[in-house]
């Protein structure tokens, strides 16, 4: 069936029509007064991914029972928008071929409903079939030589691109259509907004953008997902006004849109991000894409999808992982604060041949129901906050510098062996308020930042903050022109002199030039490794540490430094007032996450442990490599253990657990609260705890991949 243009948007403002009339058999009473809106208040997301062969095989009693024995408060129905589920009216819409009259949709949705879950119906945006192509060019991206743009893995596909009016008619008549049919309590976009790298195209509507690698169009892109999301939102609420549309993120920093321009629209935000997809992707992805959400979002809902099947390279759609990888994910999504989204792909038997998935899920899903008091989270615990610069990773990227998620990874990887409780904030919040919950700020390598953002810092500074930065902080301003001078040069006291310089064969190395506590541990050596790259800055006067040019590793007759003595900053550290500041002239961080060299770690955490002052409101102590998260919570309050000691925690997945021994926890409690009992919410058990200076003390006897302590307070 093929219509013009003019009949497809009077087809979009009839189901329009349709949508608003009234007795909808499952529709929501909007909540009175003060009270939190339903998708405010989920804890369990459950999604089969529908495939087209699905209609001819899926048992949907069996569907609904699962999820139901899950405990789940949501799920998902397949419309998508590449394959049809259900007898749809709207043009260039492919309907199953194994549909055969059935409308499955339909099907999935009341059979949910019948068990108390709520309904998100997905839909998939971003490809469509060679005869919509025929009818309507203008919908689809195309590359420099004006050809449409084939999906990667099936080049009957084609790719759709977001300035388009597919996405302004073609997906609100699809969306329309479902709110006419089926009692959704709101729409969901898979594959859109786009993740990662910005679309490049040169389609009608995109060849008089700006450049697709460049802030300008970083900008234009932005204000189009706002505009869509908003669109498509209000169609959502057609129905009901307690209904919502919510897009697919993920990406984490690297994420598509300017996240902060997303703040007050997005109600839910979803992180596609369902496991390790790299050789080398180190365990804790799913808990930074947490601190990310926690960072944009205000509080508001965010899930985090884990995929049961194999991710990673090469990838089995339709087979179950190491449940002890998919586990740690979850608990990831847990402690981070996010809500977790348990995932697998239909095909043979409807819900797959391999059906290993399915138990481990259910049991971890009931457990968390036991909990949801503790898991309903206010704010977090934290007076340290990493900036994650969004605009950094999208537009300071050189072939020489490598990936800079590494500078984010070398920091985390410190911050964990380091045992620091922390929050993620980003750029765009250094000239808010949200700046004032903290004590100190760390900067690594956040290449890009405004006059405002830096003004900011002055300010954080003057006020008694303390923070550490490295390497080219601050060199650029939002639109990625480097200045003459570091943006905070006059905070630091720095001074640029000159560009990057790197290695030759040897890195950079550092000279002691005074005694530290940034340097407490390294003992009987003057010298300690640098970094590979350097930002030469002015002499200052009484640096930590001066730089050792670096020269040849090989042959070893000429491994000797032709010049041992310069006076060239490598490590500045300072106190003004209450402040205190670092200064690292080298990407440390990159270096290290590279290299993982422990000196370098050792570095960073003694580091951030003086600018910090040593005080934190949260201590553990003991052996094992953990992620911390403290959370106030509806009973009171909660300390998430995660454990990362395992030969998996940095390749492939993680096979088994490795459980750590007693880890010694100290806690302030705020004041004019008490606490009435600590439980083990993993270990299901009560311990003892000690109150002494305003902090309650307890052991945890051991951890295996994950602990949780619940202190009931008022």
């Amino acid at each position: 069936m093929e219509i013009n243009r003019r009949d497809f948007v009077a087809l979009s403002t009839t189901v329009a029509a349709a949508a608003s009339l009234s007795g909808n058999l499952y529709a929501v009473e909007t909540p009175p007064g003060n009270v939190v809106p339903w998708h405010q208040r989920i804890r369990r997301v459950g999604q089969l991914n529908i495939t087209e062969h699905d209609p001819a095989v899926l048992n949907v009693e069996e569907w609904g029972d699962y999820w139901a024995s899950l405990k789940c408060d949501v799920v998902f129905a397949s419309v998508t928008g590449i394959i049809a589920y259900y007898p749809t009216d709207v043009p260039f819409h492919r309907r199953s071929q194994f549909l055969n009259g059935r409308d499955l949709t339909g099907e999935l949705v009341t059979a949910a409903k019948r068990r108390n879950m709520r309904v998100i119906a997905r839909f998939s945006p971003d490809l469509n079939w060679g005869n919509a192509l025929a009818a309507h060019p203008e919908w689809f991206k195309h590359d420099k030589q004006g050809k449409p743009i084939p999906h990667s893995e099936d080049n009957r596909l084609f790719e759709t691109c977001i300035f388009t009016s597919y996405m302004t008619e073609h997906i609100p008549a699809l969306m329309r259509e479902v709110n006419s049919r089926y009692a959704v309590d709101g729409l969901f976009t898979n594959a859109w907004p786009p993740i990662g790298k910005m679309p490049e195209c040169y389609c009608e509507s995109c060849k008089n953008l700006p450049h697709y690698d460049t802030p300008a169009y970083w900008e234009k892109f932005t204000d189009r997902i706002v505009y869509l999301w908003k669109m498509w939102d209000d169609i959502a609420k057609e129905k009901d006004p307690e209904n919502l549309f919510f897009g697919n993120m993920g990406g984490a920093i690297q994420g598509g849109p300017n996240m902060k321009a997303l703040k007050g629209i997005a109600q839910w935000y979803n992180c596609d991000n369902q496991g390790r997809g790299g050789l080398e992707e180190p365990i804790w992805g799913c808990s930074l894409q947490g601190r990310v959400c926690n960072a944009i979002l205000d509080g508001h809902t965010a899930t985090n999808v884990t995929a049961a099947y194999s991710t990673g390279t090469p990838r089995w759609r339709n087979l179950h992982k190491s449940t002890d990888e998919a586990q740690m994910w979850m608990d990831e999504t847990v402690a981070s604060g996010m809500v977790p989204w348990y995932h697998f792909i239909g095909g043979e038997k409807g819900l797959g041949a391999d059906r290993r998935w399915q138990q481990p899920g259910r049991d971890y899903f009931n457990w968390l129901a036991k909990h949801d008091q503790h898991l309903t989270n206010k704010t977090t615990i934290a007076d340290i906050a990493v900036v994650m610069g969004q605009r950094t990773q999208r537009f300071y990227r050189h072939a020489d510098l490598g990936d800079p998620m590494m500078n984010i990874n070398g920091i985390y990887m410190a911050l964990l062996e380091g045992r620091f409780l922390f929050d993620f904030l980003h750029e765009q919040d250094l000239a808010t308020d949200k700046l004032k919950k903290y004590k100190t700020v760390i900067l690594p390598n956040i290449a890009l930042l405004s006059d405002a953002e830096c003004s900011a810092l002055k300010s954080f500074a003057e006020r008694g903050g303390s923070i550490m930065a490295s390497f080219e902080s601050s060199l650029y301003d939002e639109n990625n022109l480097r200045r003459k001078d570091f943006g905070v040069a006059d905070l630091f006291g720095i001074h640029v002199i000159g560009e990057r310089r790197t290695r030759i064969g040897n890195a950079f190395m550092g000279c002691i030039e005074r005694k530290h506590p940034i340097l407490d541990g390294f003992n009987n050596t003057s010298w300690l490794p640098g970094a590979q790259w350097l930002q030469p800055i002015a002499p200052v006067e009484n640096p930590v540490m001066t730089v050792i040019p670096p020269y040849v590793n090989y042959p070893p007759e000429l491994a000797y430094p032709p010049v041992q003595k310069t006076d060239t900053p490598d490590l500045v550290a300072k106190e003004i007032g209450q402040s205190r500041l670092v200064y690292f002239a080298g990407d440390i961080e990159r270096t290290m996450w590279q290299s993982g060299n422990t000196d370098l770690s050792l570095l960073l955490q003694n580091a951030i442990r003086w600018v910090s002052k040593g005080d934190s409101p949260v201590t553990i102590t003991g052996k094992g490599l953990i992620e911390i998260f403290a959370w106030e919570t509806q009973a009171g309050l909660a300390i998430h253990v995660l454990n990362y000691t395992n030969p998996g925690a940095f390749k492939g997945w993680i096979r088994e657990f490795y459980p750590i021994g007693e880890q010694r926890v100290s806690m302030v409690i705020p004041s004019g609260r008490t606490v009435s009992r600590v439980e083990l919410l993993r270990a299901g058990m009560d311990i003892p705890f000690n109150m002494r200076n305003g902090r309650i003390e307890f052991t945890i006897p051991s951890v295996l991949d994950y602990e949780i302590a619940a202190l009931y307070s008022k």
